[in-house]
C-alpha cells in the first residue's frame, strides 16, 4: 500500500534543532567529539529538591489515574504564588492559569485554539519554529517580522503594515529573545500590548527564559494587563527540567479557557508526580540563580574568546543563548563551518536555520547560536581554541 503525509507535514522543512543533532553524531561517527552548543537542552541535573519531590511524588500518586487537563489545583496555586512574588502580579489559579505538557505543545497548539483557516499570525524572524509551524497546521498565515539589531532586536510593530493589523488574530513575543538574548524593555512591553488591544490581536509572550539573566531581572507582559495578554512559561531552562515536560500559560481568562477547551483533546495533562517536582522548584530561588551564575561564566568565557578572535562583542543580557555577529565578509554558514573544524569541533546553530524569510539580510540573520548548554570545562576548552585557531 501507498502511504502519503498530509500536506501539512509535506510543507515543513527539517527542524533545525533535529537536524543539529544529526550533525553531532556524523562527527562522532567519524571519531571526534564535538562539543554540542546547538540545542538550548542544559545539561545540568535538575535540583536536588525537584527530584526527591517527583520521586516522593511516583508513591504519593500512585493510584490517581489520568491527571486534570489544565494542571491539579496545588500545581496552579504554586503557580500563581510564584507569579506574584516575581512579577506583583495577582492570578486566579482556577481561571488565569492552566499546566502544559512543557511550552512546546502549548505553542503549537495554541494556534486551534484561536484560528480559523486563513487567519494571520504575525512571528518574529529568526525565532523559535512552533510559532509559525503550530500557524501552519492550524491552516493560518504567518506575517514575519525580522528583528532589527537598530531595534534591540524585537520586532518593530509600528512598521506593520495597517491591512495585517487588521486582519490578525496573534501577535508572538518572545522575551528574553531566543535566539538574540535581548530583553524588551518595560516601554517596549507597554507600547506592543497597547498595539496588539487596539487591533484586536492577542498579545502571546514567550516567558520561558524570564529567569536567565545578567542584568536587572526581566518584566512579565503579565504587569501591564491581563486583558488580551497571554504569556508562556516552562521550568525546561529555569530549572534544568527539560525532560520532565512541564510549564504553563496564564493570562486573560477568555484566552486561557479557549485554550483549556483544545488541551482536554489533545492530552491528558502533565503526570502528578512531575507537577509534584514543578511546585518544589517554584518554591526555591537558590538554585535558579546558581544556574544564572553559571551561564554566566560561560557567556564570559566565549564572548571573551570571539572577541580576541576579531569578532565584533556579542553580549547577550539574557538567556542562555550568545548571538555571534559575523565578522564582515563572512556568511553564518561559513562561520558555522569553521567552527566545525577539527582544532575546534564547536557545533552551532546558523541563523538562517531560524529564518523563513527568503528575503532576510545578512545584518539580520549572519549570526550563529551557541546555547551555553555544555559543561563550563567543555566551554573554557573550545573558547581557549577559538581565540588561538579562529582568525577572521
Amino acid at each position: 500500500m501507498q502511504i502519503i503525509g498530509s500536506k501539512r507535514l509535506e510543507s515543513l522543512g527539517a527542524y533545525a534543532f533535529d537536524a543539529i543533532d544529526r550533525k553531532v553524531q556524523a562527527l562522532r561517527e567519524q571519531g571526534l567529539a564535538p562539543v554540542d552548543f546547538g540545542v538550548g537542552d542544559p545539561t545540568l541535573p535538575a535540583p536536588e529538591l525537584v527530584r526527591r519531590a517527583t520521586a516522593a511524588g511516583i508513591e504519593t500518586y500512585k493510584c490517581s489515574g489520568y491527571p486534570p487537563y489544565a494542571g491539579m489545583p496545588e500545581y496552579r496555586t504554586a503557580v500563581a504564588e510564584w507569579t506574584k512574588r516575581r512579577f506583583g502580579v495577582d492570578l486566579d489559579p482556577a481561571t488565569e492559569v492552566i499546566g502544559t505538557v512543557g511550552s512546546k505543545e502549548a505553542i503549537f497548539n495554541f494556534a486551534e485554539a484561536i484560528l480559523d483557516p486563513g487567519d494571520l499570525v504575525i512571528s518574529p524572524d529568526p525565532g523559535y519554529p512552533p510559532y509559525e509551524r503550530g500557524t501552519l497546521f492550524a491552516e493560518g498565515k504567518v506575517h514575519l517580522l525580522p528583528l532589527d539589531p537598530d531595534n534591540n532586536f524585537m520586532p518593530d510593530y509600528e512598521s506593520i503594515p495597517e491591512d495585517v493589523a487588521r486582519k490578525a488574530k496573534i501577535f508572538w513575543l518572545t522575551h528574553p529573545n531566543s535566539p538574540t538574548g535581548a530583553v524588551a524593555s518595560a516601554e517596549y512591553l507597554k507600547g506592543w500590548i497597547e498595539f496588539c488591544r487596539s487591533h484586536d490581536i492577542i498579545a502571546a509572550c514567550d516567558e520561558a527564559y524570564t529567569e536567565i539573566y545578567f542584568g536587572d531581572p526581566p518584566h512579565s507582559a503579565l504587569e501591564f494587563g491581563l486583558e488580551g495578554v497571554i504569556v508562556f512559561q516552562s521550568l525546561s531552562k529555569r530549572s534544568a527540567m527539560t525532560s520532565y515536560r512541564i510549564g504553563w500559560c496564564a493570562g486573560d481568562e477568555r484566552i486561557v479557557s479557549l485554550f483549556r477547551k483544545v488541551k482536554t483533546n489533545v492530552d491528558s495533562g502533565a503526570p502528578w508526580f512531575v507537577q509534584a517536582g514543578a511546585i518544589a522548584a517554584l518554591s526555591d530561588e537558590v538554585h535558579v540563580a546558581e544556574f544564572r551564575d553559571g551561564y554566566r561564566r560561560q557567556r564570559d568565557v566565549l564572548v571573551d574568546a570571539f572577541e580576541a578572535a576579531g569578532l565584533p562583542r556579542s553580549e547577550p543580557a539574557a538567556t542562555l543563548y550568545i548571538w555571534q555577529r559575523c565578522p564582515d565578509g563572512m556568511s553564518a554558514v561559513e562561520l558555522a563551518e569553521r567552527l566545525l573544524d577539527p582544532k575546534i569541533a564547536a557545533v552551532t546553530l546558523p541563523g538562517p536555520a531560524l529564518s523563513s524569510r527568503p528575503d532576510a539580510t545578512p545584518r539580520e540573520i549572519d549570526y550563529i547560536r551557541l546555547a551555553l548548554v555544555p559543561s563550563f570545562d567543555d566551554c573554557a576548552r573550545v573558547a581557549a581554541s577559538i581565540a588561538e585557531h579562529l582568525r577572521v
